[in-house]
């Protein structure tokens, strides 16, 4: 039987990439699903993989992980159409209105923290968020709380007795410790959502492990190292075309000393496609699988442990819990009943 797999952000990026390298992997093997959440795009980038792999069978679904009820409505179409998930990507994400602090960057250049300013955007970036119409800060309900209910409402075709599924999260290298908060998880007194977010994601992937392992489900994490996309061109809003162009030796050069500048969506896709050719139940919980490229272009997967505690992750899984409660009732109040209160 094909493997079905499900991809969010799918239509650029790491997510078009990764769905290109799982159909050269295996065109005939593989029932592939892309949700976006531009029907546009979305169409786009099927007709690009079709055209490279005429024989592929690659589905569409809409769906909008900062929108609960998107993200509901998109459940329900995925347990129509298939009968299980043997793969979900929970690769969509937004840093959305980045401010860089050209001060710092200029410091930092000069300073022994240049490779790692440039690998994580640490103490040169933040961002300015904002809240969904379900109230939600949009960083953290894109990136995560999305992703948590989807992954929730599709229980029934991912933890199916004899079969084993796998979760598997764009994290990133710039998820710290320091900018996530347990009394604050969407990060609303914050300056680093997209950190918070990223960190919390590592935190929710140990946990999902500890509460579905037992059903066959399991969660991994992968770090894409410093990729070229749009989410990294929005980091520099006012910055001209060329001069990313006029950038690229200088991050060729940075390879030379740190394998994390994969630069391509290719590249960066390399764990997540590692991870794809793994057995679950031998990955280890506690890694973040990092997409790395040497200095003479070779790609290559490596763990390295996350900087994560089983007591905060499992704080964190009972706090979404209760938010996930708190929101479906809201949702069921203004929703058909379709979209009711999971019990």
């Amino acid at each position: 039987m094909k493997k079905v797999v499900l991809v969010t952000g799918a239509n650029s990026g790491i997510g078009l990439a990764l769905c290109e390298r799982l159909l050269s992997h295996d065109t005939e093997g593989l029932h592939l699903c892309l949700a976006c959440r531009n029907a546009q795009r979305a169409q786009a980038a099927r007709a690009a993989l079709l055209a490279s792999h005429p024989a592929a069978q690659v589905d569409l679904l809409q769906m909008d992980t900062s929108s609960v009820s998107s993200v509901l409505r998109a459940a329900q179409e995925v347990k129509i159409r298939y009968e299980r998930l043997d793969f979900l990507y929970l690769n969509a994400g937004i840093m959305p209105n980045p401010e860089f602090d050209a001060k710092a960057f200029f410091r930092g250049l000069f300073s022994s923290k240049a490779i790692t300013m440039f690998a994580t955007g640490e103490g040169i970036l933040t961002q300015k968020d904002g809240v969904t119409p379900d109230g939600l800060q949009q960083v953290f309900a894109t990136n995560l709380f999305g992703h948590f209910l989807l992954i929730r409402e599709l229980e029934p075709v991912l933890c199916q007795e004899g079969r084993t599924s796998q979760l598997v999260w764009t994290s990133s290298s710039n998820a710290n410790r320091s900018a996530f908060s347990l009394e604050d998880i969407q990060h609303r007194r914050g300056t680093q959502p997209y950190s918070s977010s990223k960190y919390a994601t590592d935190l929710l992937s140990l946990s999902l492990n500890q509460h579905y392992n037992k059903q066959g489900l399991y969660s991994s994490v992968v770090c894409p190292g410093f990729v070229m996309t749009n989410l990294t061109f929005g980091i520099l809003p006012s910055f001209p075309a060329f001069l990313w162009t006029l950038l690229m030796p200088v991050f060729w050069l940075i390879r030379v000393f740190t394998n994390t500048f994969t630069l391509t969506p290719y590249n960066g896709s390399e764990a997540l496609l590692w991870l794809f050719r793994q057995k679950p139940e031998f990955l280890d919980p506690y890694a973040k699988y990092h997409s790395l490229t040497s200095g003479l272009g070779n790609n290559y997967t490596q763990p390295h442990k996350m900087d994560i505690t089983f007591e905060t992750s499992e704080s964190l899984y009972s706090k979404l819990l209760q938010l996930e409660s708190d929101t479906r009732k809201k949702v069921a109040e203004t929703q058909p009943a379709g979209l009711s209160p999971k019990t």
